[in-house]
């Protein structure tokens, strides 16, 4: 099956602006596309596509007609079974885990902000490619690289692309290994006396303690964790995903070079890396039937979310006190 292909390019960070094509083989006669009204996880109706603008369509060298269905759903009509290329703009300047943001020192995306998803064609492979950067950047994801191709990454479907977020800039990241699995921990923002090597040491225990509470000796069903920590001066949050999470905490809460007792802030921040890390299991594997295939059009039902953030808080503060002596 022909993969969907979506270019994200970073034009001019400071505008705040990603531009997105998208290239869709064989599409529909009448192809319709939608951005998502929210983001799992995140349990709010967030409208994304109020920041997409410029949509417009073609087939070789023949513009589509488009026309808008709803709030976030456009219909693009299409002539044989040439490639439909789709190009827009996002407006990124929202400061949380759940959407996207740009500038001229740091980016990040979730799928759900960046990718219209392609009615009818969820289940076939998705790629990403990250066009060119500015000098220095990197670019830190869970999503699966495609070898012997620089920042392509491919999922095998439109609930794996929506599941990884992405960063980018010139962050710092490290790695250490838990249950047998390879972890990474990428921080943008922090200052220059951030003790990096104190982090991974917390965040291993952490980690260590809750495959072996969910495996025992076994490893667990990722190949690989990714943490995304974004330090600002003031801000606090996280958004769970299957092999990563998007974390947000103050700067001043990070450890620091010397700093022999832990803060109250860097406590805090342990107890957010262990309740996301967490929820790796409890709502992205142990879920209601309602969640095993998400409906990004509408809201989505549970009587569950008591059991998703209150057993996930309970374990995370049994964790830290049990294991960590903090």
């Amino acid at each position: 099956m022909a993969h969907l292909h979506y270019l994200v390019e970073l034009p001019d960070p400071g505008a705040h602006r990603y531009r997105v094509t998208l290239t869709i083989p064989a599409p529909a006669a009448e192809q319709a596309v939608s951005l998502p009204v929210w983001i799992p996880g995140s349990y709010m109706v967030r409208e994304f596509g109020r920041h997409l603008s410029g949509l417009s369509a073609r087939q070789g060298r023949a513009e589509c007609a488009l026309r808008q269905l709803d709030k976030t759903t456009w219909v693009a009509t299409c002539s044989g079974r040439a490639a439909l290329v789709l190009s827009y703009e996002v407006y990124a300047f929202d400061a949380s885990v759940r959407t996207a943001w740009l500038d001229d020192q740091r980016g990040f995306f979730n799928a759900t902000s960046l990718c219209l998803r392609v009615h009818g064609r969820e289940d076939a492979p998705h790629q990403l490619q990250i066009g060119a950067l500015p000098k220095g950047w990197q670019v830190a994801t869970a999503m699966p690289a495609q070898a012997g191709r620089r920042h392509l990454y491919v999922s095998a479907d439109y609930d794996e692309l929506a599941d990884h977020p992405v960063e980018l800039g010139a962050f710092w990241r490290g790695q250490f290994e838990a249950g047998g699995v390879p972890h990474e921990f990428v921080v943008a923002g922090a200052w220059p006396g951030f003790d990096g090597e104190r982090l991974l040491a917390d965040a291993r225990r952490i980690c260590t303690a809750q495959i072996a509470f969910w495996h025992g000796r076994r490893k667990p069903a990722f190949e690989r964790y990714v943490f995304l920590l974004w330090a600002v001066e003031d801000g606090y949050g996280g958004l769970e995903h299957r092999a990563s999470t998007a974390l947000i905490a103050n700067r001043r809460d990070l450890p620091r070079h010397g700093q022999r007792q832990a803060s109250e802030g860097y406590v805090n921040l342990l107890g957010l890396i262990s309740h996301e890390y967490f929820h790796t299991w409890n709502v992205k594997r142990l879920k209601p039937r309602e969640f095993l295939r998400y409906d990004y059009s509408r809201e989505n039902y549970t009587e569950l979310l008591w059991f998703f953030e209150g057993f996930t808080s309970d374990r995370k503060s049994t964790r830290l006190n049990s294991s960590h002596g903090y």
